[in-house]
């Protein structure tokens, strides 16, 4: 089993801020959370339950200098604490999960983002294939990666309302520099 983890607390936001705006995000919201890096996040297909569970998600955005792609299925969703996407590219369920765990705390969120990719059973012994596409420098720039956007996300989400017609503030991307 691989996994790759980050965490963080983020001043000023709070677990149910976080879990609302990505369960509901649409491309726009997705693009102006951070301009260039983000490109594409919207529901494929809704899920029968109300809390999201079952949704199906296109993913895009830039990781480093990596284009990451990928389209996942929301498996567990509570609001404010957590959500779990596993992802499956081309309807091939693959045993690789995203999991982002949300705890308040006096001045913010404590905020725990874990990739975790691997089987159980015999198939462990594909394990190592993991590790090429989640090399260690894919794993520092996603560190890099979620240090960066959920502070933009504070940033987005507690905006002045006169300046909601405005777009943040410029963030370098790593594609446009």
């Amino acid at each position: 089993m691989l996994t790759l983890e980050s965490e963080m607390t983020v001043d000023g936001l709070t677990g149910r801020e976080v879990t609302d705006f990505l369960l509901d995000c649409g491309d726009d919201n997705y693009q102006v959370w951070w301009p260039g890096t983000h490109l594409e996040l919207h529901v494929l297909e809704h899920g029968s339950d109300q809390d999201h569970v079952g949704d199906v998600v296109l993913m895009d955005e830039y990781v480093g200098s990596r284009h990451v792609r990928m389209v996942g299925e929301v498996m567990e969703a509570v609001a404010g604490k957590r959500i779990v996407w596993g992802f499956r590219p081309a309807g091939l369920r693959l045993p690789v999960r995203l999991t982002l765990t949300l705890t308040d705390e006096a001045r913010g969120v404590r905020l725990r983002h874990t990739i975790t990719a691997g089987w159980t059973g015999p198939g462990r012994v594909l394990d190592a294939l993991w590790r090429v596409y989640f090399s260690r420098s894919f794993a520092g720039a996603m560190d890099r990666h979620v240090h960066t956007e959920f502070p933009l996300m504070r940033d987005l989400l507690h905006r002045a309302p006169a300046d909601s017609s405005s777009r943040p503030a410029a963030v370098q991307s790593p594609i446009t520099g």
